[in-house]
């Protein structure tokens, strides 16, 4: 529940990236040793990942953002259906497990409903790596008699399939190369999490990375890096209540597509070392906006700057290049006044002076946070249901706004 219309004020503090967390749990399994990850966000995908890595076999201790993963006890590749199933992320144990047992079998991956987001390059690079792959009732398996280097080249730039790949290939017999990459700073986390296990990946974060397979990987401990799509969402929220928000914790660099773009509109962004401080000065102005691959702009932030759009002056466009059912919110946020129409892969936002307070229903992770910071910057009350799509990527979201003064409470 949301009563809106407040401008946030104060410091937020960005947790761990769920997009780098969701593939580093899975990749410890490749070692024979334990591994310490710290700066772990506390969302549910993590709690999910960790009981499918203890129903295998593996020991987890779990304090505060931080996890100890032991993989030593594995002794299963098939995580169970109905955990698998609730989250799109569990398909990284594919590339884990085929690489410790050169098998691995696994629900169809669920996870956010924003359009057909298919796994054929995955299966493609697993393929070409030497196994073979057949998917029945619902299960993927895949299965080698081992695992050879190959040249793949990616039909299109999916991070997925980036990070399944390296998985799969660190351990297998002599060179991988990976051509048409996802460059995500993710991507490069998952790399630097790998190489500390003594893997040979290089040049992760360019279209081509090269890995030489190794005989064996040990545990070590990593930092996950700063989340990139939670810093923007509060640059977002404070810039739509018209605020003064200082954010900490970031990496600008992950940032700058964002910085680019909310700067376009008005939004005064000052940049320090780890820290971005956002305010605004009037209304703000119209932007056109097309989702791309990093460093492109983020298609994880369409969402959020969908809101901000709707409140800003003229008429803007968001072409969505990336996952083409990505447009689904907008209908709920058209009970708030939002002016807005879909053609195709393109929304046309006709921005209006204020919206108002309405009952929402979240219809997926980032659309959930978009009709927050809706609700925040609406006149009266916004409720919002089906919360467990945003507690999949944000840790404590109201704790963290109601530090910033805004007058949000979940309610049971």
């Amino acid at each position: 529940m949301i009563n809106g219309g407040i401008p946030l004020k104060g410091t937020v503090e960005i947790s761990g990236a769920k997009n780098s967390a969701v593939a580093i749990l899975p990749a410890a399994l490749l070692a024979d040793t334990p591994s310490t990850i710290d700066n772990l966000p506390e969302i549910s995908d993590i709690e999910l990942l960790s009981k499918m890595i203890e129903y295998l076999g593996g020991k987890t201790i779990k304090k505060e953002h931080e996890i100890i993963i032991d993989p030593k006890g594995i002794n299963s590749f098939c995580p169970p259906h109905e955990l698998a199933s609730q989250m799109r992320a569990s398909y990284y144990l594919i590339g884990a497990l085929l690489s410790r047992f050169n098998e691995a079998a696994i629900a169809m991956p669920g996870g956010c409903n924003i359009g057909v987001r298919p796994i054929d390059q995955h299966i493609k690079g697993f393929e070409a790596l030497g196994a073979k792959t057949t998917i029945e009732h619902g299960i993927i398996k895949v299965k080698a008699d081992k695992l050879v280097g190959n040249h793949i080249y990616f039909d299109v730039v999916s991070v997925g399939a980036t990070i399944n790949l390296m998985l799969a290939a660190c351990k297998a017999e002599g060179t991988t190369i990976l051509e048409n990459c996802a460059k995500e700073p993710h991507v490069v986390d998952v790399a630097n999490f790998l190489n500390a296990m003594g893997a040979n990946i290089k040049g992760a974060g360019t279209d081509m990375i090269k890995i030489v397979g190794v005989d064996k990987l040990h545990g070590c401990k990593h930092t996950v890096i700063p989340d990139q799509i939670e810093a923007g969402t509060y640059m977002v929220a404070a810039a739509a209540t018209h605020g003064d928000v200082t954010i900490k914790g970031i990496i600008p660099k992950h940032l700058e597509s964002i910085i680019a773009k909310m700067s376009e509109m008005g939004v005064i962004i000052e940049e320090y070392d780890e820290d971005l401080r956002v305010t605004t000065a009037g209304r703000l102005k119209r932007v056109d906006i097309k989702t791309q691959p990093y460093p492109g702009f983020p298609t994880d932030m369409q969402q959020l700057m969908a809101v901000l759009l709707a409140l800003a002056d003229g008429v803007s466009m968001i072409t969505e290049n990336v996952y083409e059912g990505r447009f689904k919110y907008l209908d709920e946020l058209k009970k708030m006044g939002v002016n807005a129409k879909v053609e195709g892969r393109t929304a046309v936002i006709e921005g209006v002076e204020k919206i108002t307070g309405a009952p929402l229903k979240a219809t997926d992770l980032r659309a959930g946070a978009a009709m927050i910071i809706a609700g925040l910057a609406a006149n009266g009350v916004t409720e919002v249901k089906n919360i467990y799509h945003i507690d999949r990527g944000y840790e404590a979201i109201e704790k963290k706004l109601q530090k910033l003064g805004a007058d949000i409470k979940r309610v049971k």
